[in-house]
């Protein structure tokens, strides 16, 4: 599947790395995260490559809604309450001085990536208190938000919170007019890094070998485990989009708080319609696409779907990314992920934070942001559920199901069985060919789920995915599933 940002934008291919490869620093993801911190780098004459294990915005890049806001849900009401005044304040300025700083940028590179000022909406068709805590909370911290039941939705809402001048683009668009002064390195995978008796590292690829004297990980979820511990500290959520021709032009951005909410934002002659959102490996029944295009339907008529696509998010223990330096032990790398579903405005802030760290310029958003920083009271309920998803995905290995028969498994279709003691992920394609897998992760252990929307196998533990037949899809893990060659009907 293919968004919209993918159809209609060409990113240039690159090489992948050969031999040996000498950096200041090495940038671990060629999404919007690592292609910004190249760009600030580069603009302060700090050498670096980045390597990319696929293709430049290969990832959640080409996947994302693209809005640039500082409205980031209800966030606000609940930051009050976990970290004070103080630091609600800077997380609400460290993402609206994002958004001035896309458009600084854009103007300043004369980008021509469809950047557009528009209002953003947070909206409910259940409940007005939420919002008016909400709107009580941003103005709290200096974000000028009005409230409303006046929208342009195709269906009447009890509460809208409205907030001017916020942005959305093309992302990728915007990526190639910054590529042109980068040294990018595609299909180069990072495999291990080690230590070397100097203090630098040594990143080990398929081909090739990067000595650096810094290491960022820019590749959306870490796929080192330890020191860090990121896979104990957020979990992944996977969301759904639909284009759609000949629908209603909006005013604005809206994104509904209610647990069905909607997502809605146009680009060009579409409309993106958003929903869905679920943890990664849990969404058994699927008919998430068909629950977008029944919406879409009955709320324009006359539409017709262009593409359709999902995305994946990283989601933070106290709802706030971990950007900074990876781990006390390791002080020449650096990490940001756990954006939320904000990656826009996220990926703005990491970069430049993480820029001054390595040049040493002060920066106000650093402890605010800091992955060493110590979790709240608030964060422990979050602690203790990412402890029972790892349990749970672990205790199914354990306890073995009953023998179920391969017949019974439907085509295109997979299922969980036990073959001659082993737990097997089996797919029946059309003709009858039959696909079996291990369901352990490869990454900690865990025991996959079958998502019937993608046809895949998740980790409901941390979010790795693989293909009905154990190709690897999304991280941590950082290999394929094992296959079961000699199973029989």
């Amino acid at each position: 599947m293919k968004s919209i940002w993918s159809e209609t934008a060409q990113i240039p291919k690159y090489p992948f790395l050969s031999g040996k490869c000498f950096t200041k620093t090495a940038i671990i993801g060629g999404g919007i995260t690592g292609i910004l911190i190249s760009y600030f780098l580069n603009e302060a004459g700090e050498e670096n490559v980045i390597l990319e294990a696929n293709e430049i915005a290969s990832g959640q890049t080409k996947n994302t809604t693209a809005k640039v806001t500082s409205q980031h849900g209800l966030i606000y009401s609940k930051l009050l309450v976990q970290v004070g005044k103080e630091k609600t304040s800077q997380y609400a300025k460290a993402n609206q001085n994002a958004v001035l700083e896309y458009e600084k940028l854009i103007q300043t590179k004369g980008l021509s990536c469809d950047w557009k000022r528009i209002p953003s909406y947070l909206y409910s068709c259940r409940d007005v208190a939420l919002l008016k805590k909400e709107e009580q909370a941003a103005k709290e911290v200096g974000l000028k938000v009005s409230f409303t039941t006046n929208t342009k939705l195709p269906f009447p809402v009890r509460s809208a919170l409205k907030q001017e001048n916020q942005a959305q683009f093309h992302p990728l668009k915007f990526l190639i007019g910054l590529l042109n002064e980068m040294t990018i390195y595609e299909h180069t995978k990072v495999e291990k890094i080690e230590n070397t008796k100097n203090g630098l590292y040594l990143l080990y690829t398929s081909k090739g070998i990067v000595t650096a004297k810094r290491v960022i990980f820019a590749s959306h979820y870490p796929f080192i485990n330890v020191p860090g511990y990121y896979f104990i500290r957020m979990h992944q959520e996977r969301s759904y989009c639909i284009a759609f021709r000949n629908a209603q032009i909006l005013d604005g951005m809206y994104f509904g708080i209610d647990p069905d909410g909607l997502s809605f934002r146009n680009t060009e002659e579409y409309l993106i319609l958003g929903g869905g959102s679920h943890r990664t490996g849990e969404s058994r029944k699927g008919k998430q696409y068909e629950r977008l295009k029944k919406a879409a339907a009955e709320f324009y008529p006359k539409a017709k779907e262009q593409t359709a696509w999902s995305a994946q998010d990283c989601m933070p223990l106290d709802n706030i990314p971990y950007i900074g330096r990876f781990s006390k032990t390791k002080p020449n790398w650096y990490v940001a992920t756990g954006f939320q579903k904000w990656g826009m405005t996220s990926s703005m802030v990491a970069a430049q934070l993480i820029c001054d760290l390595i040049i040493g310029k002060k920066n106000e958003y650093e402890t605010l942001f800091s992955p060493q920083r110590v979790p709240t009271l608030f964060s422990v309920p979050q602690i203790l559920d990412e402890g029972k998803h790892a349990f749970k995905g672990l205790a199914r290995r354990l306890f073995l199901f009953p023998k179920q028969q391969i017949e019974q498994i439907p085509v295109g279709q997979g299922k969980v069985i036990e073959y001659r003691g082993e737990k097997l992920g089996v797919y029946k394609e059309k003709d009858g060919t039959i696909h079996a897998v291990s369901v352990k992760c490869p990454h900690l252990g865990c025991e996959l789920n079958w998502n019937p929307e993608e046809l895949s196998w998740d980790c409901p533990c941390h979010g790795s995915r693989f293909t009905f037949d154990g190709h690897l899809i999304d991280g941590p893990a950082q290999s394929n599933l094992k296959k079961k060659k000699s199973l029989k009907k």
